[in-house]
């Protein structure tokens, strides 16, 4: 089985801090190569993989402001689709640009849809359900004018997470600091419970920064740290009480959530998109409709044992479960 990956060009795949497509579209290519499986990966050219790299786009755009996204994406696609006919299929992790190349190749297709982040994108998704597999990453964030193949949870390698028994007594906000991930939120509830939070994330909105995070931190309450990876990632996901994640938005997965739990870290997260299905409430966490419950489960993280948190995850978010996911919807396909 000869199988094309198609990466996002946005970051480096693996990305060096942020860029979640791109974490994804690593796990799942080196647990395929584990297995055998004969795996081509389109992406940029400093990408790192065991995968055979065939990278036409020298950086990320994100990195390098001599790329220009529209101009370098699009080369990419080319650069993948004349040659469709030496692969058995082509996995999109990038999606809906590849589906202007879909109907001119005959070797299947698989899209792996990251979120559907508005209507207005469904024009390149519904006219081409017959041609392209389309893989939802939660059951919440499927749009009832597709066809799906399936529903593949996102899955993370459970040992590069080292477990933390103990925690600590500060909470954490971990991710974009941007008005859906609830940044305010969390040092609100910081505030109320009277524990520090410590803030890490890249700011992708720079005025709300300003606006709603800057002022609040002080060495006592709040702490912003940046972006943070390695080993000083895990302890900043391990050594918390709590992972407050209270998002304004219907986020379709949450990689940092099931990172956080992996390390022993229940999550408290709003009632929104797809965190009943990651968080087992009153188990691995506590599901929230409001700011006021949420300061209350601070004070219930008592009740959660880290062990069953650690366990729920590695029962049912590894990568290897995922990448075994994906190698029977592929073998449906292709019909072996």
């Amino acid at each position: 089985m000869r199988i094309a990956m198609l990466a996002p060009i946005a970051w480096r795949t693996p990305p060096r801090h942020y860029g979640p497509w791109e974490l994804v579209t690593s796990l799942l290519t080196e647990a395929l190569v584990a297995r055998g499986v004969d795996v081509t990966l389109f992406a940029t050219g400093d990408s790192l993989t065991s995968a055979t790299l065939d990278g036409v786009v020298p950086a990320p755009y994100n990195d390098d402001p001599a790329i220009d996204a529209k101009v370098w994406e699009f080369r990419h696609l080319a650069h993948l689709f004349q040659q469709a006919d030496a692969f058995d299929l082509i996995h999109n992790q990038a999606d809906f640009p590849a589906h202007a190349f879909a109907n001119l190749v005959a070797t299947p297709i698989v899209t792996t849809i990251h979120g559907l982040s508005s209507e207005r994108i469904l024009p390149m998704y519904v006219p081409y359900q017959q041609r392209v597999h389309y893989v939802a990453i939660s059951d919440a964030d499927r749009h009832p004018a597709l066809r799906y193949a399936a529903r593949i949870y996102h899955g993370i390698p459970i040992g590069d997470f080292p477990f933390d028994p103990v925690g600590g007594e500060d909470l954490l906000f971990f991710g974009r600091v941007h008005p859906d991930k609830g940044a305010a939120e969390a040092i609100a509830v910081a505030r109320s419970s009277g524990r520090h939070l410590h803030m890490y994330g890249i700011v992708q909105d720079a005025s709300y920064y300003d606006r709603e995070v800057a002022p609040a931190l002080d060495p006592v309450s709040v702490s912003y740290h940046g972006v943070v990876g390695g080993s000083d990632r895990c302890r900043a996901l391990g050594g918390a009480r709590a992972l407050l994640h209270l998002i304004n938005f219907e986020e379709p997965f949450g990689l940092s959530v099931i990172e956080a739990m992996a390390c022993g870290t229940p999550v408290i997260a709003s009632r929104r998109g797809s965190m009943p299905e990651l968080i087992e409430d009153g188990v691995t966490g506590f599901i929230v409709d409001d700011l006021k419950q949420a300061a209350a489960a601070v004070e219930r993280i008592g009740e959660i044992d880290r062990a069953v948190v650690r366990r729920v995850v590695a029962d049912r978010f590894s990568v290897d479960r995922m990448a075994d996911a994906y190698l029977a919807l592929y073998r449906r396909i292709l019909g072996k």
